[in-house]
């Protein structure tokens, strides 16, 4: 029985994404375990902290866990990744369906390839192991550089998304964990 849900729910992804891509939208598609290694991770380490982060993909839901340190001048962790060209797309809303740890947790977007620099991010709330739809247009991110408020950039457009990821910096140390099962640009 769990081998037919499990083929259901795969052919389900497999039909909405390839209806998503006919109205050209962007979907990440968390059934490869492949998708994983496209994901970089960026923490408190590049200033001295000692936090640890990394992104898993299991039975078709990514997972961003750790533990989030203050040692150090620490506090954040984080993993990004390039996206495919947004040129084409036509979206105005990021939707995601997450599972998270009553933590509140960052969608940050980059609008060029560069490691360090302005990033644009949407704060979104989690209940503890409860799923949560999250729908994100580009006026509830804010630019911030080095989590602090940037002023005179242009306003987010997703059409510019190069790069996007997680971010925890909550100021509480302790492990994290955020489930992710759908990510799409619609």
């Amino acid at each position: 029985m769990k081998k037919i849900c499990y083929a259901v729910t795969l052919l389900s992804f497999c039909l909405y994404s390839l209806m998503a891509v006919a109205k050209g939208e962007k979907v990440f598609d968390f059934t490869e375990s492949s998708e994983a290694s496209k994901w970089m991770v960026v923490n408190d380490g590049v200033m001295g902290g000692i936090s640890r982060s990394r992104m898993i993909i299991d039975d078709g839901v990514a997972h961003f866990l750790g533990y989030l340190s203050l040692e150090n001048n620490g506090g954040f962790a984080s993993v990004r990744r390039l996206i495919p060209d947004m040129s084409d797309s036509r979206s105005d809303t990021v939707t995601l369906r997450v599972k998270g740890d009553g933590r509140p947790y960052q969608l940050r977007i980059r609008t060029d390839r560069a490691w360090d620099g302005v990033s644009y991010r949407a704060l979104f709330d989690t209940n503890d192991g409860e799923w949560l739809d999250i729908t994100l247009k580009a006026s509830d991110f804010s630019p911030v550089f080095r989590g602090r408020p940037v002023r005179n950039v242009p306003e987010l457009r997703f059409q510019d998304t190069k790069q996007l990821g997680f971010l925890l910096a909550d100021k509480r140390t302790g492990e994290f964990h955020l489930e992710v099962s759908q990510l799409s640009f619609r």
